[in-house]
């Protein structure tokens, strides 16, 4: 496993399992998959609907939760009362705190969201903080209006969609990027790329494992989610080798600037914010 120095001294994982889309058994047995082949760093969220899930395949797991980096999200409609938001969160994981914290959506009052977790921070239910799905122009009003700079974005990221402009952004503040939809969003044209194909043939590697590593090497730190143990083994064994500078400018040459979601802030502010969502209610 190789490592990232976030902008506070934690030291974070570079890939981890991701569990969007995967119901609370699913996720319960990816985890448990995941911690048995190596992985340490494990994505949820409030939306996922699956945290009581993760928190079990931990604890079944043995392993321990010290060695474990743990990443949530907060829900938009948790942010107003964010202090009591993160209790249940880390009631639902069983656990006394989380490696990262996440406002998951830029709408609502993010603000008064991220100074809940402010206070968690100072309290040690949090290690690290991070924002989910910010533009600039709002990762700029949190650190102006807050205390402490985010360690971390998690945005969407792959080669057509690199966020150039994002992470020259970040890099001044010592920001990490995390990538969600990293083999864009399993979309072929992009995964069966001819430079990925050869240089698998070369590596004796995967498609999908040359890009996961081209994220690794681009700083960007990668979740890929799965609930096959096969995939989930496969999509960490990218750190016995390493693509040359020239291997990556001709992955650079692939930017597109396309991105795969395309909601704008106003839409999802009307669907996010409407959504009546019961986490507790989840096994």
């Amino acid at each position: 496993m190789e490592y990232f120095t976030l902008n506070n001294g934690v030291k974070m994982p570079a890939a981890g399992i991701g569990t969007f889309l995967l119901s609370p058994k699913d996720a319960e047995n990816a985890v448990l998959a995941a911690l048995g082949c190596g992985y340490n760093l494990i994505d949820t969220a409030n939306a996922y609907m699956n945290e009581r899930g993760v928190g079990r395949g931990i604890r079944r797991s043995g392993v321990k939760r010290e060695d474990i980096f743990l990443v949530t999200k907060l829900w938009p409609t948790e942010y107003a009362d964010g202090e009591r938001a993160i209790d249940a969160t880390l009631a639902r994981l069983g656990t006394d705190y989380v490696d990262m914290l996440i406002l998951h959506q830029p709408v609502g009052d993010y603000i008064a969201g991220y100074k809940a977790m402010e206070k968690a921070y100072a309290a040690g239910k949090v290690r690290s903080l991070g924002l989910s799905n910010f533009p600039e122009d709002r990762i700029r009003k949190v650190i102006d209006e807050c205390e402490i700079v985010p360690q971390l974005v998690q945005v969407e990221a792959h080669p057509y969609f690199p966020q150039t402009e994002l992470k020259k952004f970040l890099a001044p503040r010592g920001m990490a990027l995390m990538a969600w939809y990293p083999l864009g969003h399993g979309d072929r044209a992009l995964v069966g790329e001819e430079v990925f194909s050869g240089l698998a043939a070369k590596y004796n590697k995967t498609n999908a494992q040359i890009i996961l590593r081209w994220h690794v090497q681009s700083g960007n730190i990668v979740i890929p989610g799965s609930k096959n143990p096969e995939h989930i083994k496969s999509n960490l064994d990218i750190f016995d080798f390493a693509l040359t500078e020239g291997e990556m400018k001709e992955i650079a040459a692939l930017d597109k600037n396309t991105r795969y979601y395309n909601m704008s802030l106003e839409d999802a502010a009307k669907v996010y914010l409407s959504l009546d969502m019961d986490f507790d209610n989840r096994e």
